[in-house]
């Protein structure tokens, strides 16, 4: 039996409710209790989260109670832009919708994660941002024989890949998996909530979150409100990146099977073949599009095919990959440039937005840190956090002195701001306390809301 915060989810749980009509149910209480705290993991301070947070175990047993009859159905969805790297529509799912995608991700992950070829380098736990760059630059260097001999290297990406992947096309695809693969007694379950997530169409009933301006500027075929209802994911899901990757898995066994192209690699929807022909690779293009126009009903982005020679490397996952160096693309430089202007603006539009963000501040500088310091970039490191931080930030954080991540003071740590809340509270509560006792008749001492003369 699992334990959560010092009790037994499962026979608490159940003892609220018809033992025998949820006995031996198809998915359990404890592997939706599983789903949620994976869920709520570094996600605990947002707004969806606290509420749902307040009454979780009601919620859970709810959630559970509609999972396991049928009667689950995706929730609202907060839509709004971003421009960081580049502009996008982003579709936050209801909390509870994301408590289900990540019990449907503990369910068939462990079947994706057979069928990948090993150098699909997105959403997977060992192989990120930094295993694609590592394997990218392994590629150029064995293909070149540690560059001694020529080789090419071309780089592609797929026009709109989010919102052209065919909603019908991937739930076959996912459904076949589960048909041949998956021999668990809640099959017919889980592909009913594969369908509710795939076929969701969050557009139609979502909250809007900034101005509708923010759209502006954003292509149509970028956006789930002017494409078909048969087509798109929303940027955002836990789902909608495990399926996006899968939707592209038979192109990578194709690439590699059939063209013969053993030096590929793909991060979501970007793609990298290392060849030591240059021929080779530019008759694979017209291979690659047939394919995904045939099978996937997708298409090669005309303006971003780049093939080279690798002494020229090549940019890859905000990476430039050179022989025998890689190093931070501009892009990424100039992204956390931006960040660190955005949070100086707004702590000098007012100033408690420095207390009250500390914590969301040190986590967003130091992602970007943590990408750096695998790169020689202490320079570029110590120039961004000592010149172009404002003062009001240096105060409330330390540094190290490699500049390898910004560590919050003590005092502005959120958990230490709620004791002190708490503290000051009980303060003021015996204070009231004395004071009542002083100005009561006779000394008595008085209580809300009880009449001592009674």
């Amino acid at each position: 039996m699992v334990f959560y915060n010092g009790f037994s989810a499962y026979r608490d749980m159940c003892s609220l409710f018809d033992f025998e009509k949820y006995k031996n149910p198809p998915v359990s209480l404890e592997e939706v209790f599983e789903a949620y705290f994976n869920c709520r993991k570094n996600k605990r301070r947002t707004c969806n989260a606290l509420a749902f947070e307040t009454n979780f175990e009601e919620s859970l047993i709810a959630l559970w109670k509609e999972i396991i009859s049928g009667k689950y159905q995706p929730g609202r969805s907060i839509a709004f832009i971003v421009t960081r790297p580049v502009q996008r529509e982003v579709f936050a799912a209801d909390f509870r919708d994301r408590v289900v995608h990540h019990l449907i991700a503990a369910k068939i992950m462990p079947l994706l994660e057979a069928e990948f070829i090993s150098d699909t380098f997105s959403c997977r736990e060992g192989k990120g941002t930094m295993y694609g760059i590592k394997q990218i630059a392994a590629f150029i260097a064995e293909c070149s024989e540690n560059y001694t001999r020529d080789c090419y290297i071309l780089k592609m990406d797929i026009q709109s890949f989010f919102m052209s992947m065919d909603k019908r096309v991937l739930y076959d695809k996912l459904a076949v998996l589960l048909d041949e693969k998956y021999d668990g007694r809640d099959k017919e379950l889980l592909k009913e909530l594969i369908y509710k997530t795939v076929f969701n169409n969050p557009e139609d009933n979502c909250v809007i979150k900034g101005k509708r301006s923010d759209w502006n500027g954003l292509p149509p075929s970028k956006s789930l409100f002017h494409v078909a209802k048969t087509k798109g994911l929303p940027i955002g899901n836990l789902t909608s990146q495990l399926f996006a990757n899968y939707y592209l898995n038979g192109f990578d066994h194709f690439v590699r099977e059939e063209c013969g192209a053993s030096y590929y690699g793909r991060y979501v929807d970007d793609f990298v073949i290392v060849h030591h022909d240059k021929r080779f690779l530019l008759e694979l293009i017209p291979k690659l599009k047939t394919y995904l126009k045939t099978n996937l009903l997708l298409t090669l982005h005309p303006r971003k095919i780049y093939l080279q020679h690798y002494s020229k490397g090549v940019k890859f996952i905000g990476s430039v990959v050179k022989p025998g160096r890689e190093y931070v693309a501009n892009r990424t430089k100039g992204n956390f440039y931006e960040k660190l202007q955005m949070f100086n603006r707004l702590a000098q539009e007012d100033r408690r937005y420095v207390k009250n963000n500390a914590e969301y501040f040190a986590s967003s500088i130091n992602s970007y840190l943590g990408f750096m310091i695998h790169y020689s970039s202490y320079k570029i490191r110590r120039k961004m956090l000592l010149n172009n931080m404002a003062p009001a930030w240096k105060e409330v954080i330390e540094l190290d002195d490699r500049m390898t991540k910004v560590k919050l003071k003590r005092k502005y740590k959120e958990n230490v701001q709620q004791r002190e809340k708490l503290r000051k509270q009980r303060h003021n509560r015996r204070r009231n306390n004395r004071k009542r006792r002083k100005n009561s008749p006779g000394g008595l001492r008085l209580f809300p809301g009880v009449n001592p003369f009674v």
